[in-house]
């Protein structure tokens, strides 16, 4: 893991042996006791897509519901190895590519988080995401306790 105050408000986490930012921004950053997470995917280490069957011909089928679990291990990882755990999302904003997958998203989502003690949730759709086979991207602000600076 690589945290840096060097630029920019709070402590920037980048983990190296996660997959990196399509850009330049870090996987989270900290001001105070919150932590922003960057928009995540269900990509593994070696840049393919968890939930993705790609065809001989180049066409490939996506799971919404894979993509939303590896997604949420993903997030899981990154938010734990910044000091933090799964119940302290406190905001939660999903990206669809098509709201045709909310069903699938959802069942999976529920089994994560429940109404009493999960993130306040917004959830909208997008025209698409960075890459072809991605169905969804998800953001998190998670409310910490103590200081870890």
């Amino acid at each position: 893991m690589s945290a840096s105050n060097s630029k920019g408000a709070g402590e920037a986490f980048r983990l190296m042996d996660r997959p990196g930012a399509y850009g330049h921004y870090p996987h989270a950053r900290r001001v105070g006791d919150l932590l922003f997470v960057s928009g995540m995917s269900c990509r593994r280490t070696d840049n393919t897509h968890a939930g993705v069957i790609i065809h001989e011909d180049g066409s490939f089928e996506a799971n919404i519901e894979e993509q939303t679990e590896a997604l949420l291990q993903n997030m899981k990882i990154i938010v734990e190895r910044c000091g933090g755990s799964m119940d302290q999302l406190v905001d939660l904003t999903t990206f669809l590519v098509s709201m045709n997958d909310f069903k699938g998203y959802n069942t999976v989502y529920n089994r994560w988080f429940d109404a009493e003690s999960g993130p306040a949730r917004t959830t909208v759709a997008v025209a698409e995401l960075p890459h072809p086979h991605l169905l969804i991207e998800m953001k998190v602000i998670v409310a910490l306790n103590g200081s870890t600076n």
